[in-house]
Order: structure tokens, then C-alpha cells, then sequence
């Protein structure tokens, strides 16, 4: 138990480190990547049928989607910014569902749908990432 406190307490020192010396575009290919994990996490937790394991990390992936929708800029961001948002409110509720219904292919489809959003900002050309 100490050493499982002492690991997680070294980690986030880790993520306050790195999250502090990163560009906006790195935040959120960090949430993305944060996203991803959790919803592997939360499939995995399904085929062991552990339902507090899954539950943890769909709220987890829940909470970064949030996030995501709130680094949002609407003012310059367009019909883009726009269809992000819904499309950020669709996996919400998916994985709400998915909770309900411990159904691996919704967690597969959300994860099919991260993996399309973080390709399309990882080609982002680095002179165009801003600060």
C-alpha cells in the first residue's frame, strides 16, 4: 500500500511537470492520449466483468472529454470547433451507454472515433501548433 501511494504521488509529480512545460497543442494530445488509456482500461475491465473498474474509468473518459470540449475555441475554430463539440457530446453519451450496457463494441467505437480525432491533430503541421 505505501508503495502504491508513493508511486501514484511520484507520477503526478511527473504529469504536474510535464503538463506545466507544454504547448496548448501537447495538452491535448496529452488528453487524448489520457482518453485512450482510459478507454482501454474501461474494455479491459469489461472482459473481467470488474463493474468498478469500468465504471471509474468511463467517468475518467468522461471527464477528459470534457475537458477537450472546454479547450474548444469557437471564435476561430469555425464549423470545425462546432462539429468537434457535437461530436465530443456524441462519445459522451456513448459511453454512457456503454456503462449501462458493458458493451465492448460502443467502447470500441469511441475509441475508433479518439484514434480519428487525435490522427487528424497529430498531422498538424508544427508551424501551425501555436506556442
Amino acid at each position: 500500500m505505501y508503495n502504491q501511494t508513493g508511486l501514484s504521488q511520484y507520477q503526478s509529480i511527473g504529469v504536474e511537470t510535464k503538463v506545466g512545460a507544454s504547448s496548448p497543442h501537447s495538452l491535448v494530445a496529452m488528453l487524448l492520449d489520457g482518453l485512450l488509456e482510459k478507454l482501454a482500461r474501461a474494455a479491459g475491465a469489461v472482459e473481467r466483468n470488474d463493474v468498478s473498474a469500468k465504471g471509474n474509468n468511463l467517468s475518467s473518459g468522461i471527464r477528459i472529454i470534457d475537458g477537450l470540449r472546454a479547450s474548444i475555441d469557437f471564435d476561430q475554430g469555425g464549423d470545425i470547433a462546432a462539429n468537434l463539440a457535437a461530436m465530443y457530446d456524441y462519445m459522451e453519451r456513448r459511453l454512457v451507454e456503454a456503462n449501462a450496457k458493458s458493451d465492448l463494441a460502443i467502447i470500441s467505437e469511441v475509441t475508433s472515433l479518439v484514434n480519428q480525432i487525435k490522427a487528424g491533430w497529430d498531422a498538424i503541421p508544427v508551424d501551425m501548433r501555436g506556442a
